[in-house]
This record gives C-alpha cells, sequence and structure tokens, in this order.
C-alpha cells in the first residue's frame, strides 16, 4: 500500500514540477515579447487589435487553463462538470474581448473624429 501512494506522490509531484515549467516558459514568452515588440507583430492588426495583443490574449487565457486544469484537478472530474466550467469561462472571455474591442473602437473614433479633445 505505502508503494502505491508513494508511486502516486511521486507523479503528482513530477506533474506539479511540469506544469510549472510550462507555465514559466510561457510567461517567459510573453515578457520578452512585451520587452522586444517584434515589429512584425505591432504592424499587422487583426480585428483591430495587434497580433501582438492578441497573443498576449491566447497565451494569458492558455494559462488560466493549464491553471485550472491541472491545479484545481479539472482532469479528474467528469466530462460534464468540466465542460460546464470550461465552456462558462470560455463564453465569458469571448464576451469580454468583444465588449472591450467594440468599445475601445467607438471611444477611439471619437477621439479621434474631435468630437471630444484629447484632455486627459
Amino acid at each position: 500500500m505505502a508503494h502505491d501512494s508513494t508511486h502516486t506522490n511521486q507523479s503528482a509531484t513530477k506533474r506539479i514540477w511540469y506544469v510549472f515549467m510550462l507555465l514559466s516558459v510561457v510567461t517567459i514568452v510573453e515578457v520578452v515579447l512585451g520587452i522586444f515588440k517584434p515589429a512584425f507583430l505591432v504592424q499587422t492588426d487583426i480585428l483591430y487589435m495587434h497580433l501582438l495583443n492578441w497573443i498576449f490574449i491566447i497565451l494569458t487565457v492558455y494559462k488560466a487553463y493549464l491553471i485550472t486544469w491541472a491545479f484545481m484537478h479539472m482532469e479528474g472530474e467528469k466530462k460534464g462538470l468540466r465542460r460546464s466550467v470550461v465552456w462558462t469561462i470560455v463564453f465569458l472571455v469571448c464576451y469580454l474581448v468583444f465588449i472591450l474591442l467594440a468599445e475601445g473602437v467607438y471611444i477611439h473614433d471619437v477621439f479621434s473624429n474631435g468630437f471630444v479633445t484629447w484632455n486627459f
């Protein structure tokens, strides 16, 4: 019996270190991209936003998914619970991104068309 729990603890420890390293690599990639800001990523626009911003959003959502999957033990839950949690979050994040893009474009248009002065 003790052998099985030791094996389980070792595999759980390996899993934690694997997820930690993966999160670290993704974070380092985000930091490097944020520091150097490659010109082709900043000059390319997709859906009113720079490609670099989309990369940041996608990597952040990936990290949130990985944290939820590994550290909140969603991998061991039933399929229905996993789907209800993941799809709710996916829907809310997509909605938030849509609202931010729509309102941001509107506010930018208002300020750049001169209806309101840049008085911040």
